[in-house]
């Protein structure tokens, strides 16, 4: 074995790391494959697409609450519509909703698409005070040319 090196000491050294390596790697692998469940990616209404949200995979659905949209049925089922100015998409959330919740602002809803691409919330998020919008709403906003500007910059 001429690819070995001479010496004892770089020998065990060497076999340490190619026993390290391997381990290392599913060390890695694994908690990467563990984390894939944890992340939940952004859209807008207009992005939510079959393939960017598939039906059931967690996803954050970004917008603002279209006016008239909210309706509150007997059973704690809120139903509202959200949309970015190119697409709308409706909204089913059973819970609380935030207090500062109202028509026509910005919020983010946690959740999964259904097959009929209506949206089943788990949480909704709503912004905490009257220039707040999250970072990535506001970009979208922004680079549709549906941004406010009369109701002054958001604090990003």
């Amino acid at each position: 074995m001429s690819w070995l090196p001479k010496s004892p000491k770089a020998r065990r050294r060497l076999w340490a790391v190619a026993a390290a390596g391997p381990v290392l790697a599913l060390a890695v692998g694994l908690s990467l494959w563990a984390m894939s469940d944890s992340v939940t990616f952004f859209v807008t209404p207009s992005e939510a697409t079959e393939e960017a949200a598939p039906a059931g995979r967690a996803v954050r659905l970004g917008g603002l609450v279209e006016a008239g949209s909210v309706r509150r049925g007997a059973d704690g089922t809120v139903t509202f519509t959200v949309g970015d100015g190119a697409a709308r998409t409706p909204v089913t959330y059973r819970g609380d909703l935030p207090d500062l919740f109202r028509e026509g602002q910005g919020v983010v809803a946690e959740g999964a698409f259904r097959p009929d691409r209506s949206f089943e919330a788990t949480q909704v998020l709503a912004k905490h005070d009257e220039t707040y919008m999250p970072r990535e709403v506001a970009e979208k906003l922004k680079a549709r040319g549906e941004w406010r500007p009369e109701e002054g910059s958001p604090k990003l």
